[in-house]
Formats: C-alpha cells, structure tokens, sequence
C-alpha cells in the first residue's frame, strides 16, 4: 500500500525502466453523488502496489512517470477520465484489453471471462460494489483490488501475439487511439435531457414534464446529503410515479422523509400546472425524420457491416454500431469522425 510520498518514491525507480505498466482505478460512486478517486491499483515488474490518493500526498510524480508509459486498462473510457480528472493524468499510449477481446471476436470480454480464459483462474467478485473510500481497507477488498491488475501484463501479452497472428494489431492500434482521444473530451451533461431515463420515451408529454420535475427535484436531494441519486428513489419509481400523477393518483413511497415527501410532492404538482407550451417534446434521432434514401443507405451499409462481421468473427456492434450507421447515412462525411480507418475499409464508406 503506498499512503506516503516515501513509498511512492521508493518505487519510481523501479516504474522507470518499463515500458508496460498494468493500471486500474476504484471510485465512490455507488456511495456518493461527488464521485472521487479512491485508490488507483497498478502493476509492473512482478509486483503489485495500491495507491491511496485519499492519504493526501503528491501523485504529481506518479502522474507523470505513468504518462511515460503504455498504460494497460481493462475498459479503459472510465479510468483514463477519473484519473485525468483527479491526478491530471494524461496517457500517451493505451492498451485496451477490451478491445483486443472484442476485435479476436471474444464474446465474454469482463476481465473475469479474459482471466479464466487464458489462465484457468476464477476472481471474486465480492467486491465489486463496496465503498471504496473506507480506510483501512480490508484485506479481502485489498486482493480483489490488486486482482485487477495482477494478470493485465500477461493478457496483454496474449491478446497482442493473438492480434498479430491475425493480422488485426493495426487496427487495434487505431481503435485503441481512438479511445484515448474520445476520452480526452470533456463531458457536458445536458440539463435539459438528463432526465430522460430508460422508460421516458413511452411517456405521454404531460408525463414526461412530470418526470423531468421529478427527475430535478431527486439531484438536488442527492446533491445536498453527496448520496447518489438512486439511493433517494431509482429510476424505474420515477417513471412509476410520474404515470400515476398523470392518471390523478398519488403514490405512496412511505420511506420518504415527510420533508422530502413534501418536496416530491411540490415538484409533481408544478409540473401538473404547467401549460402545454411548457410541456417536453418527444426526441427524435438526430433531430430530423430519415428520408428514403437515408434508410436504404443504412440498410446497404449495415449489410456489408454483417457480412465483414460473419467472415472476421467480430461482433457486428463492434465494427459499428446503429446510430453509428444511421449518422453516415444521413451524412457521409460523419464517418471520419465516427469511425477509424480499419472499419471505414471494412464499410466501405
């Protein structure tokens, strides 16, 4: 466990002569609405270290002996922003082990699928929903941590002579590229559509003005007592409760506060009185309806996606998903900032 600026000194000089370096992230965010970096697990020279970026110390140093290395990352979208986020960290090389499963056509691509597939060895997932930010950690949660870097280097390793023996490794260059790129972009959550959970799209507009007030009035809740937002009411009782506003019922969730009952029932009601001016529209996909000629280019386009996808064994999603699709198809010039040149060749778009 390195907690103290000398720990972390002490093993720099052993990070700097590899060019490999095994690196995953755990976080709060199950437990807290703020989400912050709780421990930062990484693997190199035949050892396996965690890393307390909750003892207050400068992982400055850290940061940028890693930006020296190819980080390996198991999914790598959701560490690569935690970490620039909270350390400024910034990669220069990535290797994505979900990629490379994905390109070989491995179906069951979660680490635990990878481990026991290439090394026969089944990892515990006690952990996996545990907070993070508990000191001490217990040992149990210590191993699973450390079990998330320990095999990445030998996979990597795997994954890469598979990819090359196949002819794929370029293109797992390019898409692993792309990754690190996309990762880079800042995210803007939109106010005014972040309350379109999984379920709204089948709400009547007046509905739909309730759940958004709904939806506004749970943030702030979990805004004010940094508890995420389901553990003040999940996604599917909004949608619940906003259908039987609508119908002139009020449900009953009893283990609401009366305080928050008050305010829940605040929110519902001025969504009620709004007038229908006010009320949300129904989206659609890229704002416009697709012509004729736009869907019988998606449709030839996804047929030479499912063809390439049967003759390389590769997830058809994976070479490009439908949205993906319906966007070149609806402009053409979309596909160089869509897709990288190993699945544009494949499209041929």
């Amino acid at each position: 466990m390195i907690a103290h600026a000398h720990d972390l000194a002490a093993i720099l000089p052993q990070l700097e002569p590899v060019t490999r370096v095994a690196v995953d992230t755990e976080a709060d965010s199950l437990h807290c609405y703020y989400e912050k970096l709780c421990l930062v697990q990484l693997s190199f020279g035949g050892n396996d270290y965690l890393v307390d970026p909750l003892a207050s110390f400068d992982l400055a140093p850290l940061a940028a002996a890693l930006g020296r290395k190819e980080v390996v990352l198991q999914g790598a979208d959701f560490d690569l922003r935690l970490l620039r986020r909270s350390m400024n960290f910034t990669a220069d090389r990535v290797f994505d082990t979900v990629i490379a499963a994905r390109l070989l056509g491995i179906r069951e691509f979660s680490l635990a699928a990878l481990v026991e597939r290439y090394f026969g060895v089944t990892l515990s997932k006690g952990s996996q929903k545990a907070n993070w930010a508990q000191r001490p950690l217990p040992p149990k949660m210590e191993e699973y941590a450390m079990n998330d870097t320990r095999y990445l280097l030998p996979l990597a390793e795997k994954l890469e002579a598979e990819l090359r023996a196949n002819g794929r490794y370029e293109w797992f260059q390019q898409s692993c590229q792309r990754a690190l790129t996309q990762s880079a972009i800042e995210r803007v959550r939109d106010e005014e559509e972040a309350w379109r959970i999984s379920g709204s799209g089948a709400l009547s507009p007046r509905a739909s003005a309730i759940l958004r007030a709904l939806w506004r009035w749970r943030d702030q809740e979990a805004q004010a007592v940094d508890r995420p937002s389901f553990h003040i009411l999940q996604n599917h009782l909004l949608i619940e409760a906003a259908k039987s506003f609508e119908s002139g019922h009020t449900p009953e969730f009893r283990h609401l506060s009366p305080r928050r009952r008050r305010g829940f029932m605040e929110a519902a009601e001025s969504a009620r009185q709004l007038p229908d001016s006010d009320l949300p529209v129904r989206l659609r996909r890229n704002g416009k309806r697709p012509t004729q000629e736009m869907e019988r280019l998606a449709e030839e386009i996804r047929r030479r996606r499912d063809v390439a996808a049967e003759e390389l064994g590769i997830d058809p999603s994976f070479i490009a998903p439908r949205a993906a699709l319906d966007s070149i198809a609806a402009d053409h010039t979309r596909s160089d900032t869509l897709l990288v040149p190993w699945q544009r060749h494949l499209l041929q778009v």
